[in-house]
């Protein structure tokens, strides 16, 4: 009896052993997908929109006060020739999502919607839902507009409302010219927390702070400082009027520029309204305090992945659409193929870059689809217009053949490399700018025959086959 219970108890064991090993079989495969979801990098996507230069580290502007997005451009590359592929929010960002040029899509313009024209068209959210992300966002991604309720798994404030509402001021038009809309300016007696930007970045900072199940592509769009530029009045207060100053500007510095782009320029008349009604430096102010309170909202979010168990797995792009115009060439806003409104903030930061470092080398946003796709090691997309930054991620000075391509309405292009900016219009008339020597962009050289060679050797990347318009939103 006891050699017989000896036996039964090894038998007991060996089926123990035997379940526990088969258990162990059926749980590894998920054991090692968790390992693997955890392993992927996580991508965080900041827009601010409307930001041209006037950032610390690009020294747009003396007065800019930016320190989180300059200590985010600390940490990892920042582009200082970097260009939108549209001076446009609505073409600019579809040509970003898609990674493909406005010249692909016919996605030219702010009132052209773009999910009718391209249906089947896949966007970087997504792209990395379908390999195995979490697809999150909140605020401006896209134009107003034309949000993409198909792409995302959750949106803040809502897949169809995708701004937060912000708070006005008593009498409209804060800065006392009647009839323009948006381009409007004046500070706020209100908090921080009652602003639009604000609440994306709570909402962005939750998604931070709970246990993902899934790497994520988290979105955070700031709306400022998009126009009309109220934000509270503490931030208006760090840019005294007396002490502000006003861009490079030159007298008559459209005499050397053909009609079509004067006509892109005098949009609405706007200089000649704000010299009307003494407002110049009141619209530096406004625009210099919204820029600071979205970098406020920038660190906040920067701050909560730095304090979350995401800090060393997480790509991170911050980027703004386009540029943006104040008084210089008499105009203001974007819509127009100069340096001023094609030059953005760019700046990317991951887990790999050892050092950071600055490159100048001629970049365009269209670029940011493949760069994510290698920076996160996903699988290879053929379709896209845009070039990988990895080589430049890299070495940051390292050979770049390509220039970077802006379009504004069909028939309109800027092309941009190292040193020179070559504009082409519909109706065939030119603008040609020596950077080294002319950064302004004053002296227009196209005429000058001492140029015929840059001239031609920039058209060859003037876009061919242009797709056609898409129909425009007659609402």
């Amino acid at each position: 009896m006891r050699i017989l219970k000896i036996k039964n108890s090894n038998i007991v064991r060996l089926v123990i052993l035997i379940i526990f090993v088969v258990s162990l079989c059926l749980l590894v495969p998920s054991c090692n997908q968790v390992t693997e979801n955890k392993a992927k990098k996580n991508v965080l996507f900041i827009s601010v929109d409307d930001l041209n230069d006037w950032v610390g580290v690009l020294n747009g502007h003396p007065q800019a006060t930016t320190p989180n997005i300059d200590k985010l451009a600390s940490q990892g590359v920042l582009f200082t020739n970097a260009h939108a592929a549209a001076p446009a929010c609505n073409p600019s960002r579809v040509a970003i999502m898609t990674g493909l040029y406005p010249t692909s899509t016919g996605i030219y313009l702010n009132n052209h919607p773009w999910r009718p024209v391209i249906p089947d068209v896949v966007t970087i959210p997504e792209y990395f839902r379908d390999n195995g992300y979490s697809a999150l966002g909140a605020g401006k991604i896209y134009h107003l507009p034309y949000p993409d309720s198909q792409a995302w798994d959750d949106y803040y404030p809502s897949k169809t409302k995708t701004k937060p509402d912000d708070p006005l001021p008593d009498i409209l038009p804060a800065n006392g010219i009647p009839k323009k809309g948006w381009f409007d300016w004046g500070p706020l007696d209100n908090k921080d927390e009652d602003m639009g930007d604000f609440k994306v970045a709570d909402w962005v900072i939750d998604q931070l702070n709970k246990d993902q199940e899934k790497p994520f592509f988290l979105a955070a769009g700031m709306w400022r400082p998009h126009l009309p530029w109220f934000v509270p009045k503490e931030y208006f207060d760090n840019y005294p009027l007396g002490s502000i100053k006003l861009p490079p500007y030159l007298e008559n510095d459209l005499e050397d520029v053909p009609n079509e782009g004067i006509k892109m320029a005098k949009r609405s008349n706007d200089h000649e309204k704000v010299i009307e009604y003494n407002q110049w430096k009141s619209a530096i102010q406004g625009y210099l305090a919204s820029i600071e309170f979205a970098d406020a909202q920038v660190g906040r979010i920067l701050e909560a992945l730095n304090n979350s168990e995401y800090r060393d797995n997480t790509t991170i792009v911050l980027w703004s659409d386009h540029g943006w115009q104040l008084g210089e060439k008499e105009a203001w806003r974007k819509f127009s193929l100069w340096e001023r409104s094609t030059r953005v903030t760019f700046i990317i930061v991951d887990p790999d870059i050892k050092k950071a470092g600055i490159s100048s080398r001629p970049v365009n946003l269209i670029d940011v689809f493949p760069t994510l796709i290698d920076l996160t090691d996903s699988p290879k997309k053929e379709d896209l217009d845009g070039l990988s930054l990895l080589p430049l991620i890299k070495q940051y000075e390292g050979d770049w053949s390509r220039p970077s391509i802006t379009t504004h309405g069909r028939g309109n292009h800027s092309i941009r490399d190292d040193r020179w900016r070559y504009i082409k219009y519909s109706d065939g008339s030119e603008e040609l700018y020596d950077h080294i020597n002319d950064d302004n962009e004053w002296t227009n050289l196209a005429n000058d025959t001492e140029y015929i060679e840059v001239k031609n050797r920039l058209a060859k990347w003037l876009p061919t086959n242009e797709a056609a318009s898409a129909p425009l939103d007659e609402n």
